[in-house]
Order: structure tokens, then C-alpha cells, then sequence
């Protein structure tokens, strides 16, 4: 039954894929754009609303599940442009089904809305839930009624068009394949085709660029054509792929990514460059020229920095002398430790410990040590989260008693005593005309530091090498591995690719905290919850309770043990953990528990696969950057 309503999207979608070609040719391309928009979000009013009566009809389980089906598939039509003009009114058409609290009064719930709630209430599809069900409709109508309203007055651009289309093919395979956003009907295929229907929708538009009039006239047009040539094609290609490999568990994503995915995005950004519309020169995360997310540039690494650092990133001086500060003993209160007694870069900058050594060398601190490797390239900082700037971490680290006990303060009055590090900071901060007698400043001290770490990136290991095309790289059994990660076995839905943390794809300007149930001990017979509450021991709110920072999985090979609190010591314990359905599945009862806590049922050779394709993300040369 699932491959007719599979089919029956297909059909619905291939019918209104192509637009009017007889449209006026003195219509600018954009503008035939915003109304192919209008009608799309028109389109999803409509499949909505027919959602609703089908539900009030009282038909089967299957009529209602064929609606919800076309209702979200009509949504991905929309969703790209909704994302990009008006983000949060697309996140209340499509949130995951978790309730969150108000950034500005944390006190206020604010509970989910949109198709995710609506799919948790129609599979399965049980009588009691209709008045539920029915109340969550309503909400998406309104809510889609306020899309159209607010749509209506934007003015899109033919940059704005070709940058929403790139995104949603970052967003297709970070979010879409991976079931982030159908995590129980597992639709992700189906809506796959929308989504790559509705592209070459918008695209078709600039086949003939030249007759409209707002391009001006490129030398080479036969480029233009075989540059458009080139991108339809692949994208009928990744349709007719989807259409014959279409069962979720077995998706070979790795292979839809190299074949499909990562050339369609390059070939919109080489059309685009072709047809002469520039790329935003905003300053993003994500690079708005970055042809895949695989690229090893692809990340900003000054987009989570402070104003007053950015400047610095590149400077390798900068990075010299914080590199040289974090190997100092000067920076502990009592000049014998330093960064690097738990930060070790033979362990990926951890310390191979459950929790690291306290202060005063008789004890632990309360948690482990996460590695440093691409520290820059996150949100928030802290199991927590509780920072956003490394610079302030760098404060609160170093003022712990039980870490570094000292303080900025402290430090840099050392540091002002000292005749070389004097020379040092007066060379890279201080310009001709400034007083070179000037003291070393708080602010310099940090910027140093800050800057060394957040050059401690990693995102040239064996699968970074694959996706860029060398299919040497990784075996079948890695490559299984990753389909598995990406799939059935739902690690990609909380740590987030190509970063492999909780930085929310394809804007990746929010990390993501969860509630996972992580144990005392790693015993699986009456097992109690971590004393660690996490999250709340900072902001308070119960909801926040027991939530952690989704860490990095990259170089997770060289990083354990593992969790806050490094209860598990292999990364068969932690597979273990979760596809028991974490702590739910081992008898920690937790009312806010975000990890989803059905059984994954993975076999033991998908486990073993699993863990093939983690140790590809560790980045053998990482050691010679350090040293």
C-alpha cells in the first residue's frame, strides 16, 4: 500500500512540475517565481484542508494517511523559500513534535505545531485521537494562511532563488533522507521527489535566460544551455534513483550524496555563476560559496566569534601565541598545569579519563573532557551549552577551582611579567603608532587563546575524502555503516552531517541539546539516572532537565570514554545504549526523554557497521596540524 501512495506523489507532482513557458517574457524570472510560490503555498491550503475533511469523514486509516501524505508533500514544495523568507513561520509548519520554552521568558512552554505533531497523531491513526488531530489541522491552516500573508508583499531575487534551492538540497540530505522530519511514518523518499520536482519547477524558469528581461546579455549563452542541460538532468537522474530504490532502511545514501546530491548543488552554483547572478556576500556559517558541505573550507570558523576576534582568525601569529599560552603552566593557579593536561592532542584533545583530574590532583571534576577538534564550529559551547563565545569559556575555565584556578585576570598579570611573552603580544597586537610599552589587555590575552582553538579543525578525514570523490576511501562495510548512521539507526536526526554534532542543519546557527537518559553506571539492570542535571543547573527550567549538548562524533575513535560523564568505555557500550532505546530502554523513567525510545533493532553486523563507519570520521593527519 505504502508504494501506491509512494507513486501517487509522484504522479501529483511530475503533473504540476513544468511552468507555463508561454509565460510574457518581459516578466522578470524572479517574479514569475514569487507566483509560482503563491500557488504552491494555495496548493498546500488545499491538500491541508482536504486532510481535515478526510479526518472528519471518518474514513480508513489509509484514506487519512494517503491525505497526510499529499498534504506534506505539497509543503516541500513550498518549504524552500519558506525557509529562507520566513523562517519561523516554516518552523511552525514543520517542527519536531518536542515542546520548547520562550528565549525571552523562559517560563512560557511552547508547545509544537505543524505536520510532525500531525504525523505523531495519524500513524497509527486511533478514533480517540481525532479531536487532537483535527485541533492540530486548524493550526497548520492558520498557519499556512499567515505564510501567504506574509509572502505576498516580499520581493524575491533571482540570488535569493538560486540560494533557497541550494540550501534545500543541503537541507534534502541532512534532514530530509536521514528522516529527521518523518521520523515515524518514514516518508523521507516520496517527499525526496518533491523536493527535487519543485527544483527543477523553479529552475525551468531560467532555461532561456537571455529573453528575460531581467539578465543582461552573456557572452557565451551556449554555456548557459549546457549549464542548465547539465543540471536538469542530474536532476532527473536523482528522481528516477529515488523511484527505483525507494525503501527507507535500505537507501544507499552515500551513493545518492556522491552521484546526486553533491553534483546538483555544485551545478546550481556553476549555473548560477554562469548566468551572471552573484552569490550573497553575507557572512554565514555556512560559506554562501561553498559548492558541497564536504568542502574543507565550507565552515567560517569567525562566524561564532566575537566581533572584536575575527580578525585575528587568520593570522598565524595569533595562532602561534595561543597555541604557545596553551601549553603554558603560567595559565594555572599554581604554574603546573596547563590546557593540555586534559586536552591532549594524542587523544583528540581529550584525556582518556571518565572525568578529568581535579585541581589539586586528589580527585575528579564532575565530567568528562570533550575534544577541542572543531570546537569553533559550534553555537554554544559547554555540555550545556550555557557560552556562546569561546573567549567566555576561556573565562570560566580558567576561574574553576576545581580546573585552572586562577582567572584572565590572574593570567595575564603573569604574562605582563613576563619579558617574552611581552614581546610576543607587542608584536601581533600593536601597531607603529601605538605605545609599545603598552601592557598586555584581557581582551588580547583571550583573543590569542580563542584563536589557536578555534584553528583546531578537522574535516579532512577518510569520509570527508570520500564525498569529495575519492571512492577509495571508505569500504562497503563503512559505507553500510553510514547509511545506517544516516537511516536506520537515526544518529544523523541529533548529530546533525556533516559536522556530526548538534548544530542544526543547513543554516547550522542553533545547537541542539537532548534529554538521553544517560546512566550512573553502565550496568543495564536497574539502571538510575545520571545525578549530572545538565542543562537546567543553568537555566532552571524543569524542562531542561538531564539535557546535554549533542556532541561531536568526529574523531570519536580517539575520544573515549564516552557521554558527560564517561560511563561507557566503548563505542560498542554507547551502540548498545541506543539501540536499546536509551535510558528509557533500559529502565531510567524520564518524562522528558528527546531520544526517541523505541528499540532501533539493529543486528550485530549493523552494529559492527556503524562502528566501521565512525573511525572513518577520525582524521589521521590531525596530529601534524597540532604539532
Amino acid at each position: 500500500m505504502k508504494k501506491y501512495y509512494f507513486f501517487l506523489i509522484i504522479l501529483l507532482f511530475h503533473q504540476a512540475c513544468i511552468p507555463d513557458k508561454q509565460a510574457e517574457q518581459e516578466t522578470p524570472t524572479s517574479e514569475q517565481a514569487k507566483i509560482i510560490f503563491l500557488q504552491d503555498i494555495d496548493s498546500l491550503y488545499s491538500k491541508t484542508e482536504n486532510l481535515k475533511n478526510v479526518i472528519l469523514s471518518n474514513i480508513s486509516e489509509t484514506k487519512i494517511q494517503q491525505a497526510f501524505f499529499e498534504a506534506r508533500a505539497a509543503y516541500k514544495q513550498v518549504e524552500f523559500l519558506a525557509e529562507l523568507y520566513n523562517p519561523f513561520t516554516a518552523k511552525k509548519l514543520n517542527q519536531p513534535a518536542l515542546d520548547e520554552v520562550e528565549e525571552e521568558d523562559p517560563n512560557v512552554v511552547v508547545y509544537p505545531e505543524g505536520f510532525q505533531v500531525i504525523e505523531e497523531l495519524l500513524f497509527p491513526y486511533l478514533p480517540e485521537n481525532k479531536e487532537e488531530a483535527l485541533k492540530h489541522v486548524e493550526i497548520t491552516l492558520v498557519n499556512i494562511k499567515h505564510l501567504k500573508r506574509v509572502s505576498e508583499p516580499n520581493t524575491l531575487t533571482d540570488a535569493h532563488i538560486f540560494d533557497a534551492m541550494r540550501l534545500e538540497v543541503f537541507r534534502l540530505i541532512t534532514l530530509g533522507i536521514s528522516g529527521f522530519d518523518s521520523p515515524i511514518a518514514k516518508n523521507s523518499l516520496p517527499e525526496a521527489m518533491a523536493v527535487l520536482s519543485t527544483l527543477k519547477k523553479y529552475i525551468a524558469l531560467y532555461e532561456k535566460p537571455i529573453r528575460f528581461a531581467n539578465f543582461k546579455l552573456v557572452a557565451n549563452e551556449s554555456k548557459q544551455i549546457e549549464g542548465y542541460t547539465k543540471l536538469w538532468h542530474k536532476i532527473d537522474q536523482a528522481e528516477k534513483y529515488i523511484l527505483k530504490f525507494n525503501d527507507f532502511d535500505a537507501f544507499n545514501r552515500a551513493y545518492f550524496i556522491t552521484k546526486f546530491a553533491n553534483p546538483i548543488s555544485e551545478l546550481l552554483l556553476d549555473y548560477q555563476i554562469k548566468l551572471g547572478i552573484q552569490s550573497f556576500e553575507e557572512h554565514r556559517f555556512l560559506k554562501t560559496t561553498a559548492k558541497t558541505l564536504f568542502e574543507e573550507d565550507a565552515f567560517d570558523e569567525t562566524y561564532f566569534a566575537p566581533l572584536y576576534s575575527r580578525k585575528y582568525a587568520h593570522n598565524q601569529e595569533v595562532v602561534a601565541l595561543g597555541k604557545a599560552l596553551f601549553y603554558d603552566n603560567i595559565l594555572s593557579g599554581n604554574n603546573q598545569r596547563n590546557c593540555a593536561s586534559c586536552h591532549q592532542p594524542e587523544r583528540a584533545f581529550t584525556d582518556g579519563l571518565p572525568k578529568s583530574a581535579s585541581f589539586d590532583g586528589k580527585g575528579f571534576i564532575s565530567r568528562n573532557a570533550p575534544t577541542l577538534l572543531n570546537a569553533g564550529l559550534q553555537a554554544s559551547l559547554f555540555y550545556e551549552g550555557r557560552v556562546a563565545y569561546m573567549e567566555d569559556q576561556i573565562t570560566d575555565v580558567l576561574s574553576a577551582k576545581d580546573e585552572m584556578h586562577s582567572s584572565v585576570k590572574e593570567a595575564v598579570s603573569k604574562l605582563n611579567q613576563d619579558k617574552n611573552y611581552q614581546r610576543l603580544f607587542q608584536k601581533v597586537f600593536l601597531t607603529e603608532e601605538e605605545n609599545t610599552q603598552s601592557p598586555i589587555t584581557e581582551e588580547q590575552f583571550k583573543i590569542a587563546l580563542a584563536t589557536y582553538l578555534r584553528s583546531l579543525k578537522s574535516l579532512n578525514s577518510r569520509f570527508d575524502k570520500y564525498m569529495r570523490g575519492d571512492k577509495t576511501q571508505l569500504n562497503s562495510q563503512e559505507i553500510n555503516g553510514f547509511n545506517l548512521f544516516m537511516g536506520k539507526a537515526k544518529c544523523g536526526t541529533c548529530h546533525f552531517m556533516p559536522l556530526f554534532n548538534g548544530t542544526v542543519p543547513p543554516v547550522f546557527d542553533k545547537m541542539e541539546t537532548e534529554i538521553i537518559g544517560v546512566p550512573t553506571k553502565p550496568d543495564t539492570a536497574k539502571a538510575t539516572i545520571d545525578s549530572d542535571k545538565g542543562k537546567f543547573n543553568t537555566t532552571k527550567i524543569p524542562l531542561h532537565t538531564f539535557a546535554f549538548k549533542t556532541t561531536t562524533v568526529r574523531n570519536v575513535e580517539m575520544t573515549a570514554p564516552y557521554m558527560h560523564n564517561g560511563v561507557y568505555q566503548t563505542l560498542e557500550q554507547v551502540i548498545d545504549f541506543y539501540n536499546r532505546g536509551g535510558g528509557e530502554g533500559i529502565g531510567i523513567q524520564l518524562d522528558n526523554q528527546t531520544l526517541p525510545f523505541d528499540k532501533l533493532n539493529l543486528n550485530k553486523q549493523e552494529q559492527k557497521d556503524l562502528i566501521a563507519f565512525m573511525k572513518s570520521l577520525t582524521e589521521v593527519d590531525f596530529k601534524k596540524k597540532v604539532k
